[in-house]
């Protein structure tokens, strides 16, 4: 049995540090980025400020992302993907195969919408974002005003676009909550939904 969730998050909002703890906590568990999948520097369009536009999805290999997505469903067991063993799991999940996908552009991309079980969104204010974005470092470098200019502008149109679309399943959670209590919240949750399957 095959089970995918899906972490979207605005930058900096814990999505990957939250896939990961899962993926230690779950069954046959395994990962996908999509900040694997970025194009070379020199690929990425310029816009008219002189910013790069990374935070759009032509940006992205997709295509890539997709496959990869899809050749994990066809064969998880041999997908070449180490998991660690859980701490612990329930006896009837041993033969559930589970991917989270984390990324910062996945619902509004058509192809993956076909895809998920279970999707979530971390959000996070302008304020503990970009403080939070100030603190990494990141190849090529932020150049000044980059964040206002186009990090955050891009994550509201894509968050407002979802907002509007009225057939998103969307888990939006609260960012700024510690990682403890969203891990807790979204393993309950994942469990639950494991076991309907079951059913």
């Amino acid at each position: 049995e095959l089970f995918a969730m899906f972490f979207n998050s605005v930058t900096n909002g814990g999505k990957t540090t939250l896939a990961e703890k899962l993926k230690n906590m779950l069954p046959n568990c395994a990962t996908i980025s999509q900040d694997d999948f970025f194009k070379p520097e020199s690929e990425v369009e310029t816009d008219e400020h002189g910013f790069k536009l990374y935070d759009v999805l032509d940006a992205l290999y997709m295509d890539e992302m997709v496959t990869s997505i899809c050749n994990w469903m066809k064969s998880p067991a041999s997908s070449g993907v180490v998991t660690e063993e859980p701490q612990k799991t329930c006896d009837n999940l041993k033969n559930v195969y589970i991917l989270i996908v984390e990324g910062f552009l996945l619902y509004n991309y058509e192809p993956l919408n076909k895809l998920w079980n279970r999707r979530y969104f971390l959000t996070l204010p302008y304020e503990e974002c970009k403080r939070r974005r100030s603190t990494r470092v990141y190849q090529p470098a932020d150049t000044p005003g980059y964040f206002d200019g186009h990090v955050w502008p891009m994550y509201l149109k894509y968050k407002n676009e979802l907002e509007e679309n009225a057939s998103m399943q969307i888990d939006y959670l609260d960012g700024t909550k510690s990682q403890e209590e969203l891990l807790s919240y979204v393993y309950s949750d994942i469990i639950k939904e494991l076991n309907k399957l079951r059913e």
